[in-house]
């Protein structure tokens, strides 16, 4: 398997891809290894967690122009990424001991308790925009709870995967208790046909269907955490047209767009709409578009090649429609995988472009005439992972957000996440929980108790 860097289209490295019979016999391994790992105290596991965190930080600019290579993200955002990630670790540190230890829930005649165990050796199929924040959150916290991990990084952050693999090995996390897959998606097939204990996807919708009902016969846990087509809503009330217009651009395009809760569609009022508009191209203007190892880039390549076609085609038919290109529209003459920041105006929702997901550089700003309208175009979606609302009155805001049918909702706020909420999608967007006191127990199978005295 090639490693290609997408700025450059250079191969990086050749990988061997694993096969069926690799995948066995590593998992033949992990079922032993997790049997001893169990047996360790939670703050055991936690303290080794905590050392790799620690190494991490000491390898950070070395991850960080791994991530770049592989993926295009800008060295910024790789750096960003790598450090920032770290913030699951301490979420463990202060959470886990509490949400894994076992709970007397009643005194009597009968005690009654619960204890919360681990799965076993769970799947962990992750993503490549943001391998260390979507990887942590399943196999961190599932490896503190007491699972092995069997993790499969996307074929486009394989040396990133491979990496987490060295550092939990030297932090001491056994060999025989975190194992990586390396391969594309028919070598994801064969995780699906192997004997685990727990399977948890990141990526697309049609995959994550795909997974779950290819084991749904097993009746093992299946997490998805899926795409989304994430609203923004610009309210007229909004205090600072210029900062909001600001805050939506950076949401739309942070990571060249690729994101599961980047801002993908945007709606404004239509009293304030020319001035958002003008403030919102003038912010796309100043990002500079070129090498991802340039600490001054703000928009790298896409990782991945298909996905302009993707774009280009929701562009054409946006404009077939009525759509009128304000900015970008058409790729760089350049190598490696460009594509301009693009943002269209005249858009409705008989477009793909304000229904489909784009997971790119490019935006549809549409404008509305009430909250009621703007509530049924952003609930007019087959996702539900974020919406946002910019609006000066927090009662106005929230009587919207409480409508919208979304795990996570944000107010003069967009495209965040926190580890001490849950993140979580509805609908498309996905099944189950990550992060916060959820996240920490869906890697745990609860026991009951209920011990009566002779």
């Amino acid at each position: 398997m090639q490693v290609i860097n997408p700025a450059t289209e250079e191969i990086i490295k050749d990988l061997t891809e694993d096969t069926q019979t690799s995948i066995a016999q590593k998992l033949n391994q992990l079922k032993k290894g997790q049997a001893l790992w169990s047996q360790k105290t939670i703050d055991e596991r936690l303290e080794i967690i905590i050392r790799f965190g620690g190494l991490v930080k000491a390898n950070a600019d070395e991850l960080a122009e791994i991530l770049t290579k592989e993926t295009g993200k800008p060295i910024t955002q790789s750096k960003g990424e790598v450090t920032g990630s770290l913030n699951r670790i301490e979420h463990l540190k202060s959470n886990a001991k509490k949400w894994l230890s076992s709970e007397k829930i009643a005194s009597g005649e009968v005690i009654e308790s619960i204890t919360y165990e681990p799965l076993g050796v769970i799947a962990n199929i992750s993503a490549w925009n943001f391998p260390y924040n979507v990887g942590y959150n399943v196999f961190l916290y599932a490896l503190v709870a007491g699972n092995a991990v069997l993790y499969k990084p996307s074929e486009y952050a394989s040396l990133t995967g491979l990496k987490f693999k060295e550092l939990l090995h030297q932090a001491g996390v056994p060999k025989d208790v975190f194992e990586t897959v390396i391969g594309a998606g028919s070598v994801g097939q064969h995780l699906l046909e192997a004997d685990l204990d727990g399977y948890y996807f990141t990526g697309s919708h049609k995959t994550g269907v795909h997974i779950a009902t290819t084991v749904a016969h097993r009746l093992v846990p299946v997490q998805l955490e899926l795409g989304g087509k994430d609203p923004l809503y610009v309210m007229d009330d909004v205090q600072d047209i210029n900062q909001a217009a600001i805050n939506a651009a950076e949401g739309a395009f942070y990571n060249n767009g690729q994101s599961c809760c980047a801002v993908e569609r945007i709606y404004v009022d239509e009293r304030i709409y020319d001035e958002f508009v003008a403030h919102f191209v003038a912010e796309v203007k100043t990002y500079k578009i070129g090498d991802p190892m340039d600490e001054s880039t703000f928009t790298g390549p896409l990782t991945r090649a298909q996905q302009i076609d993707i774009i280009l085609n929701q562009i054409n038919e946006a404009k077939s429609k009525g759509a009128e290109v304000i900015l970008g529209g058409d790729r760089p003459d350049s190598k490696g995988y460009y594509l301009n920041p693009t943002v269209l105006t005249q858009v409705t929702h008989n477009m793909g472009l304000m229904k489909e997901e784009s997971f790119g550089p490019i935006i549809g700003i549409q404008k509305v005439s009430t909250d009621k309208e703007a509530l049924t175009l952003m609930n007019d979606t087959p996702y539900g992972l974020t919406a946002a609302v910019y609006s000066s009155d927090e009662n106005r805001a929230r009587k919207l957000l409480d409508q919208l049918n979304v795990g996570t909702v944000y107010w003069n706020c967009c495209d965040r996440v926190s580890p001490n909420t849950p993140w979580s999608g509805r609908k498309n967007s996905g099944l189950g929980s990550t992060l916060s006191y959820q996240g920490i127990r869906s890697f745990t199978q609860p026991k009951s108790y209920q011990m009566r005295g002779l």
